[in-house]
């Protein structure tokens, strides 16, 4: 009889023993899925929050070299780390009355009607990969830095940064001035002055020189430099500040 226990009682626990152990490997499967989720989110806001983010070109005012349904990879650490340059591309907040509620130049993903697109939309910028509040944006490129004086135009229609005319290769002009309108600045500090390179097609600091800000852009509204086109998959290509539309700069304002 003791025989006949012991197994019958080592019989029904090998039968448990494989449930217990596929529930189990279940439930760590499980665990795992959702620690790697939790570790993922936390992952995609730090790297929103301190180093990228993603924004939607709704308009024609960076032609050409963004073109409207670009989307731009943006990085943070700039300004706030590393100084901004002549030429980047910078993606930033409206310094006031530059943009109104559904202006075509604000960097916005559009609404779509797909209920799948939008849930998708809304989990990007859950995790910090899309912006909600990207329709306050605009993305120009920076022609003036703190100390610059800029003028447009010489006698030739050129721009010159500190005495220097420029020879932009990236900008799309109509007509013979190089910008919307002619300004001669001198750019202070904490400030920047951005142009489209769209020239005749572009809410610039050109355009907004009569706005309380004269047509500067405050460094602290600076979101980041836009350093790639990351979408669609044709138009995958570094963005470039191209240093030598700026050489010798420095050195003429000296």
């Amino acid at each position: 009889m003791t025989d006949g226990t012991t197994n019958t009682t080592e019989s029904r626990a090998a039968v448990r023993s494989p449930q217990r152990s596929a529930g189990r490997t279940v439930w760590l499967f499980i665990r795992d899925i959702v620690v790697i989720f939790i570790v993922a989110l936390l992952v995609s806001f730090l790297i929103k929050t301190f180093l990228i983010r993603s924004f939607y070109i709704p308009s024609e005012s960076m032609e050409n070299t963004l073109m409207v349904n670009d989307r731009i990879i943006v990085n943070e650490l700039e300004p706030n780390l590393i100084p901004v340059h002549r030429g980047d591309v910078v993606v930033f907040t409206d310094p006031g009355g530059w943009l109104t509620p559904g202006a075509s130049e604000n960097i916005a993903a559009p609404a779509s009607a797909n209920p799948v697109a939008r849930a998708l939309s809304d989990f990007f910028t859950f995790i910090g990969l899309a912006t909600a509040d990207s329709d306050n944006h605009l993305v120009k490129r920076v022609v003036g830095i703190p100390g610059d004086h800029i003028v447009c135009c010489n006698v030739l229609n050129q721009i010159t940064v500190n005495g220097v005319p420029i020879k932009e290769p990236y900008t799309q002009v109509t007509g013979d001035l190089p910008a919307g309108k002619p300004f001669d600045v001198t750019v202070p500090p904490g400030k920047l002055w951005v142009l489209g390179d769209n020239r005749n097609d572009s809410e610039d600091s050109s355009m907004h020189q009569d706005l309380p800000s004269k047509g500067f852009v405050p460094e602290k509204d600076v979101v980041g430099r836009a350093f790639v086109i990351s979408w669609p998959v044709s138009r995958w290509s570094w963005l470039s500040n191209h240093p030598e539309v700026f050489r010798g700069v420095d050195e003429k304002s000296k």
